[in-house]
């Protein structure tokens, strides 16, 4: 697996340090948006899961020799476990939700020492390229909803991210060039402030362009979050970790929470694959030999015990991220490190943690819509390279399957596949069951395949 391009950068140290900590916080503002939405929706700490995803980055790297130039943040899979545990937020449940999480983490450390005991090549023959190039393509496009709902916000503000993005990257010189999502950030949150100065009107806690609710600048409560937030707090507090509940444990509850969210933990493990392929396409490198599948397995199951230990979300490796290394085409894994270390600093600093958080919502939308697209192509170019045959009857019923359940099931209603055996429902996202599925057909259906590399 090889990287034919010329200009792509494996040592950061060339550039320079000024550059390099531009491209650490590049890194950093890409998760941000994502990572701190699902505290947001779960009622889990913003400061915590900035703290445990710094620090599971770094947990991550050590345990796979710093090879791997991938950012864990917080994983969306695991939604629907908080909301069956904690429907709304509660705090003392929250806690058992957690407990069961981190259970679920226990998986990957199985996995893991089943891979190094037998050979990735026991996991990877059932994900050969007609498996991974389609998930990788369905990781960008079901995520890209996201993206096009913050842009709505402020379609004006979202377009300068974007154009802002695309300049930089395609006749940006220096640091111009390898900096494009931060400089995106920058200049429309620029303009965003220079709007809400010149022609902003609140309506219902929303600053917006001269009372046009369809152009939303910034988020009221969140401009007076910035005011009355610390410059220096801890990131969490013993209440809100799972040692809190065994002063007075529910046995009931601590086995209801472990039963229904560790299945969660298969379908997250088949992501996981995913992801790393991903990123060992966009950089050139076989992540899933050196260092091997077992040690990315074992780094992201640890972050994620250790996250959900201290009331924090399970971690996950981050696409946008991996957007970012194909934007960029700077490939050290010490730049992703820096953005870790740059996130545990900002737990410790209520008053950054709070002014990130005001960054419109449309810059979010507007960068991430670059990067999720960039997700994708990243899957096609995974099935061009490893030359698929698609007059092969098998392998476009597998690519079908895959996509129009990662796809259908993300966008549909209910946003998940709820299968019940008992009195334990298992949420499958669309990603998990389109994973599974092509799994098993590829498994299952007649006819050759291009092996997994």
């Amino acid at each position: 697996m090889k990287n034919n391009e010329q200009d792509v950068i494996y040592d950061a140290r060339k550039l320079g340090s000024g550059k390099t900590l531009l491209l650490g916080f590049q890194h950093l503002f890409a998760m941000f948006g994502a990572t701190v939405l699902v505290p947001a929706l779960t009622g889990l700490n913003v400061s915590a899961t900035l703290l445990f995803a710094g620090l599971g980055t770094l947990l991550f790297h050590f345990l796979c020799k710093g090879k791997v130039p991938a950012f864990l943040g917080s994983s969306f899979a695991f939604l629907a476990g908080y909301g069956a545990i904690a429907p709304n937020g509660e705090k003392e449940l929250l806690s058992y939700a957690c407990l069961g999480v981190a259970c679920a983490g226990i998986l990957y450390l199985i996995l893991s020492a089943l891979i190094k005991a037998f050979g990735k090549n026991a996991i990877m023959k059932f994900f050969p390229p007609i498996v991974t190039g389609p998930v990788i393509i369905a990781i960008g496009l079901t995520l890209s909803s996201g993206a096009i709902n913050n842009c709505s916000g402020n379609w004006l503000v979202a377009v300068a991210a974007i154009i802002i993005v695309i300049i930089c990257n395609m006749w940006g010189k220096g640091i111009i060039k390898i900096a494009p999502i931060l400089l995106g950030v920058v200049g429309s949150s620029l303009l965003a402030i220079i709007l809400a100065l010149v022609c902003g009107t609140e309506v219902d806690g929303v600053i917006t362009v001269a009372g046009n609710t369809s152009l939303a600048l910034f988020d009221a409560s969140k401009i007076d979050a910035i005011k009355n937030a610390a410059w220096i707090g801890l990131p969490f507090s013993y209440d809100e970790t799972v040692f809190s509940i065994f002063k007075n444990p529910d046995s009931s509850l601590i086995v209801t929470s472990i039963i229904t969210i560790m299945p969660i933990a298969i379908a997250t493990m088949a992501e996981h694959i995913g992801d790393i392929s991903a990123i060992s396409s966009t950089v050139g490198k076989d992540y899933l030999s050196d260092p091997g599948l077992h040690r990315t397995l074992l780094g992201d199951g640890l972050a994620t015990i250790l996250a959900s230990l201290f009331g924090a979300p399970a971690n996950t490796t981050y696409g946008e991220n991996t957007g970012v290394l194909t934007l960029t085409k700077v490939f050290d894994p010490f730049v992703i490190r820096l953005a870790a270390y740059i996130a545990v600093i900002l737990s410790f600093c209520p008053k950054i943690a709070a002014i990130i958080s005001a960054m419109p919502v449309a810059t979010c939308g507007g960068v991430s819509l670059v990067l999720y697209g960039m997700i994708s192509a990243v899957g096609v170019r995974n099935v061009v390279e490893n030359k698929i045959d698609f007059t092969q009857t098998r392998n476009v019923i597998i690519a079908a399957l895959i996509l129009v359940l990662s796809i259908g099931i993300a966008y549909s209603s209910a946003g998940a596949l709820a299968i019940t055996i008992g009195s334990v429902t298992i949420s499958l996202t669309g990603l998990a069951a389109g994973v599974l599925v092509g799994i098993i057909l590829n498994a299952t259906l007649p006819g050759k395949d291009v092996s997994a590399k």
